[in-house]
């Protein structure tokens, strides 16, 4: 599984940093940015978690 965030969408929340913090991070304006190039598979129920849980959807799975 791979994630992306969309950086024109997200508003700064930390939701998937929240749910997922070995696979999402915050910058240095507090959007958040991810951290690995492939979600490992004992992060991939969190990482779907923040996907859900992300108010503007600015996460996808690709």
């Amino acid at each position: 599984m791979k994630v992306v965030i969309d950086a024109a969408v997200c508003d700064g929340k930390g939701y998937c940093k929240r749910f997922a913090p070995e696979v999402f991070a915050l910058d240095e304006w507090g959007y958040g940015k991810v951290l690995v190039d492939e979600v490992p598979p004992e992060s991939v129920a969190n990482a779907q978690a923040a996907v859900e849980a992300c108010p503007l959807q600015a996460i996808k799975e690709v």
